[in-house]
């Protein structure tokens, strides 16, 4: 079964902070001509078993969407398509921002 990649154009790579002062822990970007529910390209977090390294660009899978409740756009999570992960470890990886949402996690695969 051949699985569909993304490759995601990274704009906030891990060590970045933002206006608010959130540093980021992980990888987070955007996938370049999908547009989001904000009518920008789609985000997408990056998540990985072991510690990221900040990256110019990264091919996975969709391995959850992230839908916020009180927000006008979803959050993709790609991973390496050898790695697993459960709503929970999802969680502990994007909690730095998400802490600030209403959010779920819908798992994919």
């Amino acid at each position: 079964m051949n699985v569909k990649t993304w490759t995601v154009v990274i704009d906030r790579p891990v060590g970045y902070i933002d206006s608010y002062h959130n540093v980021y822990p992980i990888n987070y970007g955007y996938i370049a001509g999908v547009m989001g529910g904000d009518g920008e390209e789609q985000d997408a977090y990056i998540i990985a078993k072991s510690k990221q390294l900040p990256l110019d660009s990264f091919t996975g899978v969709l391995v959850a969407i992230i839908h916020r409740k009180d927000d006008n756009e979803n959050k993709w999570v790609i991973a390496s398509p050898n790695e697993t992960y459960t709503v929970e470890e999802i969680l502990a990886q994007v909690r730095f921002m998400e802490q600030y949402f209403d959010a779920e996690i819908e798992m994919i695969q």
